[in-house]
């Protein structure tokens, strides 16, 4: 409960804080965070970053299937091995 209180209220104080620097600012930072993302070095990390997503892709999906098989194995039919349908 504490946590959220303390959540609605950064909410509330940003809110406002937001109101008073008004439509000019907001574009200020808008134009600014935009400036950043398209420049050269961020873009190319972000490259760099989905190639290596896209490589790691198929093993993750792997790893994944495989685990979920142990899992099934295991929690496999015990005890009376008849169906519980009612």
């Amino acid at each position: 409960m504490r946590g959220r209180l303390i959540f609605l209220t950064g909410v509330g104080v940003g809110y406002v804080l937001g109101a008073r620097a008004g439509r000019a600012r907001y574009e200020q930072i808008r134009s600014a965070t935009t400036r950043v993302w398209n420049s050269d070095g961020v873009q190319k990390q972000v490259h760099t970053i989905e190639d290596f997503i896209a490589d790691r892709t198929p093993d993750v999906a792997d790893f994944i299937g495989e685990t979920t098989k142990k899992v099934v194995r295991k929690a496999g039919p015990k005890g009376s091995g008849g169906s519980s349908e009612s």
